[in-house]
């Protein structure tokens, strides 16, 4: 593998990370939208606050990953993409400024105001992962051109980027409602692990239709993208279908017979191994290019001494910081952090 492949496989584990973490926890929101808790709001808020509390701002360590890797590592790319989707960008950071101001404010005021924080924060969480969304659905179309200054408005505005941007919440919502399966039973909560067993039914549903709908949207706006998929990424584009169907079997399964450890355990691999596939099936698509079809990844790459210093970096990251996440991670799930 060359440097520029090493260097965009890590902007992409990077994506992957923060598309299961974050998508995750932007999906927490989601089911916090009001007329989406059912009749046990309380509980269903507080679950989601407790879930949610310990790691909502470690996910997007992901995210600044992302964006050093692509500024550093591939500037020519970096360049074209900011100069294009700029508004879209923008919004997505405004959701994430607003959604973070919600949740830590919302801890603190009563009443009316919590309320009123409480819809921010869903809100916020919507908007982020669709405009980030419309962002990777313009770069598959090839609405950004090498050069930069592609059109602001028309380049986010059409089909497959709306579709895919609609595609990432029901992912992230998906994602949400499995993990919050786990973590409502273990908590002992049996109402809340129904509730959220029905929500990730429904969303995974919704997903699957969405990313139907667009194979067949990309077959018309990204046709290399969708040769990729439908050749070299096929593996992993069955791999995700077969993971899709064994996480909603599992979920089916407990509604009907009830939840065990062994299925609140299995499902979440399976549904993340659905996103997992996906996510690098259209890295195989697209490869070589990280534009399509107009910028290859050895073009806008670094030089390589950059790219050796990035790869070092990354290297040091899996040393130290990975494991100091999957602390976090642990102390969580096993209801040490308050």
């Amino acid at each position: 593998m060359s440097k520029p492949d090493a260097a965009a496989a890590t902007l992409w584990i990077g994506a992957t990370l923060y598309a299961v973490f974050g998508g995750a926890d932007f999906g927490a929101g989601f089911w916090q939208l009001p007329g989406l808790r059912g009749k046990e709001q309380e509980s269903v808020r507080l679950r989601i606050e407790h879930s949610v509390a310990p790691v909502w701002e470690a996910n997007h360590v992901w995210l600044i990953f992302m964006l050093v890797i692509l500024w550093t590592g591939f500037p020519d790319a970096f360049s074209a993409i900011f100069s294009t989707l700029y508004i879209p960008l923008a919004l997505a950071a405004l959701g994430i400024v607003l959604r973070g101001a919600a949740f830590a404010f919302g801890k603190v005021v009563e009443g009316e105001a919590r309320r009123r924080a409480g819809v921010l924060f869903a809100v916020s969480s919507v908007l982020t992962p669709f405009f980030m969304g419309t962002v990777a659905g313009a770069i598959a179309s090839g609405e950004v051109p090498a050069a930069g200054n592609g059109d602001p408005t028309g380049s986010w505005i059409g089909p497959l980027p709306l579709l895919i941007g609609t595609l990432f919440v029901a992912s992230g919502a998906y994602l949400a409602a499995v993990f919050l399966v786990r973590d409502s039973w273990v908590a002992g909560e049996i109402d809340n692990t129904r509730h959220f067993s029905r929500c990730a039914l429904g969303a995974a549903l919704l997903a699957g239709a969405l990313a139907a709908a667009g194979i067949l949207v990309l077959r018309h706006d990204a046709r290399f993208v969708y040769d990729g998929l439908t050749g070299p990424g096929l593996p992993l584009v069955i791999a995700s279908l077969l993971c899709g169907l064994i996480a909603l079997g599992l979920l089916v399964r407990g509604q009907r017979r009830g939840f065990t450890p062994r299925i609140s355990l299995l499902v979440r691999p399976a549904a993340v191994g659905a996103v997992v596939t996906v996510i690098w099936g259209s890295f195989v698509a697209q490869h070589p290019y990280l534009l399509p079809t107009s910028l290859t990844i050895s073009d806008a790459a670094a030089p390589g001494g950059t790219l050796t210093a990035l790869l070092v970096v990354f290297g040091a990251a899996v040393v130290f910081v990975l494991p100091s996440l999957a602390l976090l991670y642990t102390l969580s799930q096993k209801d040490v952090l308050k």
